[in-house]
């Protein structure tokens, strides 16, 4: 029986584990990527599971040894077929001006090629690599709101957020002028109690003037536990109408 394919990267933490535990179910085939594997995956009978450890700062060995693989993947093993680009960092909480030194731009380079880089090329090989198979397939861009709102001290990861929306939109227009194109979204989770929320409430104030409004969230029980955004992602990615909007937010209806 074909199995579905999932590939999803920063598959070790957070909302990206918490997506990886529950798509390791009968009938799925997971391709984790991460730059640490993660003991707590565990693939039940009638899954299978491979942890790829690499970094995604250096994006095109990551997609070469995606395409190779897909290349080499026997007719008909598989019944669709799904890249989840998820992986995504903060670098230093300040405003540009503080980024200047070595540390701070090398901050800044280091979030754009795991943000916006790494998925493009990923992407790229994904499609490239599975143009022929004659089964679904579709690519999923975890994004934020913060790629559709702007916020001071945060303007390498707004960026890179924003140029993941707008680089799916462009992909969706690839893809719809194709037979058999693939279904594309970039989607915003909400707001996710995760270490990336552990770091904003944490930064200083006097640089990051949103800090308050990040400790409220959690004082105020607003932030979403990692395993139920995941659930709702994933459901989303299952919606008879995935894709129809490029650009998305679970939130909507």
């Amino acid at each position: 029986m074909p199995l579905h394919l999932y590939i999803l990267t920063g598959a070790s933490r957070g909302m990206g584990l918490a997506m990886a535990q529950q798509l390791l179910q009968p009938g799925h085939a997971l391709v984790c990527m991460a730059r640490n594997a993660s003991p707590a995956l565990q693939a039940p009978a009638g899954a299978t599971l491979a942890q790829w450890t690499l970094d995604l700062a250096d994006g095109a060995p990551a997609a070469r040894r995606l395409a190779d693989w897909l290349q080499a993947q026997p007719a008909g093993a598989y019944a669709s077929a799904t890249l989840i680009n998820n992986a995504g960092v903060i670098p230093r909480i300040a405003p540009l001006a503080q980024c200047a030194d070595a540390e701070g731009l090398a901050g800044l380079a280091h979030a754009l090629r795991v943000g916006l880089e790494a998925p493009m090329q990923l992407t790229a090989a994904f499609l490239a690599a599975t143009e022929g198979w004659a089964v679904p397939r579709k690519v999923l861009n975890i994004s934020s709101g913060l790629g559709r709102r702007a916020m001071a001290s945060q303007s390498a990861y707004c960026a890179a957020k924003a140029g993941l929306d707008h680089f799916t939109r462009c992909l969706a227009l690839d893809e719809a002028a194709k037979p058999h194109g693939a279904k594309v979204c970039s989607l915003a989770p909400g707001v996710i109690d995760t270490g990336m929320q552990v770091q904003l409430r944490g930064a200083d104030h006097t640089a990051f003037p949103d800090q308050p409004n990040f400790a409220q969230l959690q004082a105020t029980g607003m932030l979403t536990a990692p395993h139920d955004a995941a659930a709702r992602v994933l459901a989303w990615l299952q919606r008879p109408d995935f894709g129809a909007e490029p650009v998305a937010d679970v939130r909507q209806p």
